[in-house]
């Protein structure tokens, strides 16, 4: 059997029964018909040109049924392991035991291989299957667009009962371009070349919604001059989770209700259409830029901004968007506005920033399928710390471009703030450590008696413009702040460049980022020349000064009792619900410095374990009633059966709505003996250690800021199931600090010396108290929790 016979298609119906396309072009079934139309030459011509015209359509089935058959040809030479000729005597075997044509047997074995949405569509009916395979090798061996329709509307649409069919490509904007058509006329072609965005129609509406659309009446304007009571039906063109374009298809008639079916036919048409929008031959829109392109313009940005590509799952659809691109906005300083977790160039954005997974990736995902730009004001963002910012999504070739400017959650607030440092003579500043810009409010210039266009003073400049008396005491608090890192606050007479010497406090702390890296230094100055540095003021005497010392000195006493007075013994154990609790308190060794740590470990009616440690900012009397405010308050929290993480909550409005704005750190854990399960949660505070069969490690940081921090701090807590002879530390930053050493490198020497073995938890509590060696000489609370 010769493969060129092979590969001839079963006849078409309309080329030998007369009662089907020689009787409906109004013949008799005649051979040529000359003389159905007359001997004259016009009749001649007509007759001529009306049997190429067949035999040009029946050479175009020919060629799709050929080229299905090779393919299927091509399934057995890979299949078999045979020669060309085998592989179509095979077919030809196959075609014949079945008792169907080659055409048939071919469509199932391409189905077989392929595992396609074509397949699948003529799974249940073998002409079905027949007539999607030849569309789809008429399409894939056309050389464009509009050969793709002719073939679909030829080979699968007409069978179908449809008359006309439209290929849109997608443009930037939600924008539709005629890409290719058939059974219209050049002229409507013409006439429909492009659809601008905004206009409403058929296709658009599939564009935009994303979906496959059914429309049983013209009411929209549409290619074709939809005629009353026809029917059309448009399918988003879908790769990747991109749409390329949308596929229109015409019916003269009311559709009746749609048969899954059929739905499956027209979504596999669909999809061999998007194959070819996405082949070299495709409309040329406007070039898609590339990922190098897009970062320019990112970086090129005054807003923080991300360059984002689509990640898709296993079935090929977007599940997540990968960040590519970081601008300086975020990377080089402005990064402060997010949470602790960074924006990575390479990560996934819902695993850095899972709340983004609400409203953010429905848009962006939106915005990467349709290409219709997105913006809004005031959205809800789940990546910077307010929460709320003004967006805008844009799709550049296959990458998203989302730029954002965080929204001031109240601008009065801001404009009352501002009237508030006018009148009370603040200026505030801020000196980003990364980039070295220096930010200086409108107030500030105007403290310096500089112009707003001069160039700002940094920090470690201010000896240049103070008196020169005051050096010294400006140089313990540059030392302070920018090589300890820490908070302080200085009085100094500042000599302007127009000779008025001002006296002015200036206070500033050091800001930090994710992994404790030093970001920037943010402060206020103050002008207090009539409030404090008056002429009565610089006249005291020695002995006013000497009576402000020992007022001094009795204060600080007086905070020393007040905070020995409520700790409770520092040494001493508590053995219950099989536990076996030591604390040790040392406190700082000059008076003068006496802190705000604290410790607590006692039993609640709940029959649970209250452990907690804390630590207030400051030193002296307002440190210690602090801490006594905050411990107690935690304890009576703790009574109410809520959870550690509800009770920090709880805690940080106690502490924020303090006269004097206290903060704080501070770990609470609650021990269920049942259960042997620890509940905890942390407020600023280093992560209790946990020491199990000879090793030690940090629990899990789960997230928790300062206590009187912000009003809407949120605090997660952490689970851990307790064995027994396990062993918790639970303790404050004094037992570790050093000046010459960063915090990790503390930290890491502590479990050092934790994973030391001990006769008793005693001994461990006290090794730990004597060789950890800190020098910042701050209080040190310690709590160990050993399980029997």
């Amino acid at each position: 059997m010769h493969s060129d016979d092979q590969a001839t298609p079963h006849p078409d119906p309309r080329d030998s029964d007369p009662s089907a396309s020689d009787l409906r072009d109004g013949r008799d079934g005649r051979d040529g018909g000359e003389e159905a139309v007359g001997e004259g030459d016009l009749g001649r011509l007509a007759a001529t040109v009306e049997r190429l015209r067949r035999q040009a359509e029946r050479a175009r089935r020919e060629a799709a049924g050929h080229a299905l058959i090779e393919l299927a040809k091509g399934v057995l030479l890979e299949r078999l392991q045979c020669g060309p000729a085998q592989a179509a005597e095979q077919l030809a075997t196959l075609a014949g035991k079945a008792g169907v044509s080659r055409l048939e047997v071919a469509a199932d074995l391409v189905n077989e291989v392929a595992r396609d949405r074509i397949g699948e569509a003529g799974e249940s009916d073998p002409a079905i299957s027949v007539r999607l395979r030849a569309a789809e090798s008429a399409a894939l061996g056309a050389r464009d667009t509009q050969v793709v329709a002719v073939a679909l509307l030829e080979h699968a649409l007409a069978p179908l009962g449809a008359t006309a069919v439209a290929v849109w490509a997608a443009e930037p904007g939600a924008a539709l371009s005629l890409a290719g058509y058939a059974g219209f006329g050049p002229e409507e072609a013409r006439r429909w070349r492009h659809v601008p965005p905004g206009v409403l129609t058929p296709a658009g509406r599939s564009l935009t919604e994303r979906r496959t659309i059914w429309h049983a009446d013209a009411g929209l304007p549409a290619v074709g001059r939809p005629v009353a009571g026809g029917g059309r039906v448009t399918v988003p063109m879908t790769r990747a989770g991109r749409v390329l374009g949308v596929l229109e298809i015409c019916w003269p008639h009311a559709l009746p209700p749609h048969p899954p079916r059929l739905e499956r036919q027209i979504e596999a048409m669909a999809e061999l259409c998007a194959h070819t929008l996405d082949a070299p031959f495709a409309p040329l829109a406007p070039s898609a830029p590339a990922l190098a392109e897009v970062v320019d313009l990112a970086d090129a940005l005054p807003d923080p901004a991300l360059v984002l590509q689509a990640h898709l799952d296993a079935r090929g659809e977007p599940a997540d968007f990968r960040i590519r691109h970081v601008n300086e906005r975020i990377s080089g300083g402005d990064g402060l506005l997010l949470e602790a977790y960074p924006l990575v160039p390479g990560g996934l954005l819902l695993e850095t920033y899972p709340r983004a997974a609400g409203g953010l990736l429905t848009r962006l995902l939106q915005v990467h399928a349709t290409g219709r730009p997105f913006r809004s004001e005031r959205m809800t963002l789940g990546l910077s710390t307010t929460g709320v910012a003004d967006v805008s999504l844009t799709r550049h070739g296959d990458s998203v471009l989302m730029v954002w400017r965080d929204h001031d959650e109240d601008a009065r607030m801001a404009g009352l703030l501002a009237h508030a440092q006018r009148l009370g003579r603040i200026g505030g500043f801020e000196e980003n450590a990364v980039t070295g810009q220096i930010t200086w409010n409108a107030q500030l210039y105007s403290l310096y008696g500089l112009a707003p266009g001069d160039r700002p003073v940094p920090l470690e400049r201010l000896r240049d413009h103070a008196h020169p008396d005051d050096e010294v005491a400006i140089g313990r608090f540059l030392r302070t702040v920018l090589h300890h890192r820490r908070f302080a606050a200085v009085a100094f007479r500042l000599v302007r460049p127009d000779g008025i010497t001002r006296h002015m406090r200036v206070v500033a702390e050091p800001v930090f980022g994710p992994e404790g890296r030093f970001m920037a230094v943010r402060g206020a100055y103050q002008d207090i020349s009539s409030q404090h540095w008056t002429e009565v003021a610089l006249a005291v005497t020695r002995d006013q000064l000497a009576h402000t010392e020992e007022r001094s000195a009795a204060s600080n006493r007086l905070a020393l009792q007040l905070q020995q007075a409520i700790m409770p013994p520092s040494h001493g154990t508590m053995d219950s619900f099989g536990l076996h609790i030591a604390v040790r308190y040392r406190p700082a060794q000059k008076e003068d410095l006496v802190g705000g740590d604290w410790y607590d470990a006692v039993a609640l009616p709940s029959r649970r374990v209250l452990l907690s440690v804390g630590d207030v900012a400051g030193h002296g009397v307002e440190a210690a009633t602090g801490m006594v405010i905050l411990r107690n308050a935690l304890r009576g929290l703790a009574t109410t059966g809520a959870g550690p993480a509800q009770i920090m909550d709880w805690l940080n409005q106690v502490a924020h709505h303090l006269a004097d704005r206290m903060t704080a750190t501070a770990v609470c854990a609650l021990y269920d003996p049942p259960t042997r399960m620890l509940r905890w949660a942390r407020a600023g505070h280093l992560p209790p250690i946990l020491l199990r069969d000879g090793s030690g490690s940090e629990l899990p940081m789960v997230r928790g800021p300062l206590l009187g921090a912000f009003t809407d701090a949120r605090y997660e807590e952490g689970r851990l199931q307790l064995r027994a002879e396990d062993t918790l530390l639970l303790y404050t930053d004094g037992l570790i600090e050093r000046r010459d050493h960063n915090l990790r490198h503390a930290q890491d020497q502590l479990l050092t010396i934790a994973r030391r073995s001990a006769a008793t938890l005693d001994h461990r509590l006290d090794d730990l108290l004597t060789h950890c060696n800190s020098d910042t000489d701050d209080d040190t609370c310690l709590i160990g929790v050993h399980l029997s």
